[in-house]
Order: C-alpha cells, then sequence, then structure tokens
C-alpha cells in the first residue's frame, strides 16, 4: 500500500483529497505546515508527495527546493491555485515532477499519483524516475525537454503532455478518449480533432515511425 505525503492548508481541501485517497487505499497523513513537511519528506517513508504552494511557515517551493537541495529524489505532484506560466515552470525547474492547478478532479489526481508511482517502480538501477526512454526517443519530466536521438525537439505543453502520456504506455494501444481524459482534462469536446492534430504534429517533429494509427481504436508508441 502506498503511503501519500499531503502537505495541504486549506482544512476542506485537505481533508476531500485525503478521504478521496483512503478510499483508493492509500495510506495518506496530511500537514499544513511548511516545515514539518519538509521534514517528513526527507525522513519519513513516503512513496509520494502531493505538494501545495501555500503553506504556514515556509511555503511549498521552498519545501522543495530544500527537498532536492537535501537529495531526496521522492516524486512531488504540486497543487496551488496559482496557474500562471511563471508558476508553473518555478515548480517544476524547482523539482517538482507534475503540476496541478486548483481546482481540480480527485479522478485526475488518482490518475497522476498512479502514474508517477508506476514510473518510479519500473525506473532501472542507475536511471532516472524523471527521465522516460524508449528506443531512441527520452523525455525529462523536470527539465522539460525531448529528445530522439541526439536531437532536441521543441514541444509546445500539451505536446509533451501527449508524449509523456504515450512513452508511460509505449507498445499499449491509447483511445481517443483515454488520451482526451488524461491530457485535456475534462476541458474538452469530445467531437473536436484535437487529438489527431496533436499526433500529427508529434509525427511532424519526431517522426511518422513514432506513433501508430490503430484504426478503430486508438493510437500505440512504437516499442
Amino acid at each position: 500500500m502506498a503511503r501519500i505525503l499531503l502537505a495541504e492548508d486549506e482544512p476542506r481541501i485537505s481533508s476531500f483529497v485525503t478521504r478521496g485517497l483512503e478510499a483508493h487505499e492509500f495510506t495518506v497523513s496530511a500537514t499544513a505546515d511548511g516545515q514539518e513537511a519538509l521534514n517528513w519528506g526527507l525522513f519519513g517513508e513516503f512513496d509520494l508527495m502531493v505538494l501545495d504552494i501555500g503553506l504556514v511557515g515556509i511555503d511549498g517551493f521552498e519545501v522543495l527546493r530544500r527537498l532536492r537541495g537535501g537529495g531526496s529524489d521522492l516524486p512531488v505532484i504540486v497543487l496551488t491555485a496559482r496557474d500562471s506560466v511563471a508558476d508553473t515552470v518555478a515548480g517544476l525547474e524547482g523539482g517538482a515532477d507534475d503540476y496541478m492547478a486548483k481546482p481540480f478532479s480527485l479522478d485526475e489526481l488518482l490518475a497522476r499519483i498512479r502514474l508517477r508511482l508506476r514510473q518510479r517502480a519500473t525506473v532501472p538501477e542507475g536511471g532516472s524516475a524523471t527521465v522516460l526512454v524508449v528506443g531512441d526517443v527520452s523525455l525529462d519530466i523536470r527539465a522539460r525537454t525531448a529528445n530522439r536521438g541526439e536531437v532536441t525537439v521543441e514541444l509546445s505543453s500539451r505536446e509533451f503532455s501527449l508524449l509523456e502520456m504515450l512513452l508511460s504506455h509505449a507498445g499499449q494501444v491509447l483511445s481517443r478518449e483515454q488520451i482526451l481524459s488524461g491530457v485535456w482534462g475534462y476541458d474538452y469536446d469530445p467531437g473536436s480533432n484535437v487529438v489527431e492534430v496533436y499526433v500529427r504534429n508529434l509525427r511532424r517533429k519526431l517522426g511518422d515511425d513514432l506513433i501508430e494509427t490503430v484504426r478503430g481504436m486508438g493510437y500505440r508508441l512504437r516499442v
């Protein structure tokens, strides 16, 4: 049973997330204090941290900075009401593995937690939990960089998220609906062709041989 450290200063949200995670068989320890979150993150036996930015004492950015400075590779998903590009970049560059702006759905948070735990469990010896590699394609989650061979490829935020999802499920067929839900969340029009457009963009940037269309089913990253 995975142990989740929840650092959140709003009692209503903390209670909501705690109940939701425990209902899905996670063990949750919650705190509203930044220093306590840092101490638990450094010395507690947790599998993942869900970290709010606006904590009592030291804020989430400082918690993250000290956590990474202390050598911890604990996966961190940042939760914050701040949704500006600057805050997103600051969180990711500070060492966060993922970023979710409030308000958020519990289902999406659960999906992201499971993805990070799955990645952590399958990291090869000497590897990094923040770099996904399939064949000659690599994706650095923290640095937000993508490479095909020796070539660095510039991706938009949605293109990056789509490639991350495909890499995390390499060899598996993902339906259009799964991709819409995973990449666009609940903010999408089921009748749009946005998935097709972004798959076409990735093929143009990374090569036509990378993503396979499985007729009537969806898309699959070739292994």
